[in-house]
């Protein structure tokens, strides 16, 4: 049986909650641009509004408003540091991912419901209909996912695409990075997700896998060229985090 403080914070949530949850990550994280802006503040610790512009190829003016909004939003703090040699310098603000997994995962788990619902309509199908449907939607959203993604203009390595795409599922909720197995040969990397937005949905209809495996043939169909992943891990099969392997 749970502590009463636990129940009380996986109470559900109101309509009026719900909707204003998902509207204030829609603000912060709507725009590609500033979910991969996010991301990367996230993984340097800190960041400047320079370093962002510079890193995003981006007027200081936009990669400051794409800041404060996720400040504003409670996904950044931000703080006024002085130059290292004796303070001198004009100060500066430096920008830091806050703690907001809650948050973010407000409308994950409301949104099990629509999954279960599209995972019970999917078994209407045979097996090889409902995968073969559920790959193909989430091949294209992710091909649309890859088309608003900021990036060169010429060919990416499949390196480069690949840490491209596990950014860009990290920003939906998958919490996925690229590693490399060490390999001389081959490709040698895959994809490890730590988290699933689709929730206990995916552990009850395990065919929902097929979405985010679209997903990621999408996206890297735009970002590199077709490949043909593979799940090696999932969590439906009773693995504590989902990997595909190329």
């Amino acid at each position: 049986m749970e502590a009463s403080g636990s129940s009380a914070a996986r109470a559900p949530l109101t309509a009026e909650d719900f909707s204003a949850a998902v509207s204030a990550i829609t603000s912060a994280f709507g725009d590609p641009t500033r979910r991969a802006i996010y991301l990367f503040v996230r993984d340097r610790q800190s960041a400047t509004a320079s370093e962002v512009a510079e890193r995003f190829d981006l007027h200081p003016n936009v990669a400051r408003h794409h800041l404060d909004k996720l400040t504003a939003g409670g996904y950044l703090d931000v703080q006024v540091e002085r130059g290292e040699k004796g303070g001198a310098g004009r100060p500066s603000k430096h920008y830091r991912a806050t703690d907001q997994e809650m948050s973010l995962e407000l409308p994950i788990r409301r949104d099990d419901l629509m999954m279960s619902l599209l995972g019970k309509a999917l078994t209407l199908l045979t097996a090889e209909q409902a995968e073969r449907m559920a790959e193909e939607v989430g091949k294209e959203y992710g091909r649309a996912m890859a088309a608003a993604m900021p990036g060169p203009d010429g060919p990416r390595s499949f390196r480069d695409a690949l840490h491209a795409v596990a950014g860009a599922l990290t920003a939906h909720g998958f919490a996925a990075h690229a590693e490399s197995d060490g390999q001389p040969k081959g490709n040698g990397l895959f994809i490890v997700a730590e988290t699933c937005p689709f929730g206990g949905a995916a552990v009850e209809h395990p065919v929902i896998c097929a979405v985010d495996r679209g997903m990621v043939k999408g996206m890297l169909a735009e970002l590199y060229g077709e490949t043909t992943p593979e799940m090696s891990a999932s969590r439906p099969q009773g693995d504590d985090v989902c990997v595909t392997t190329f």
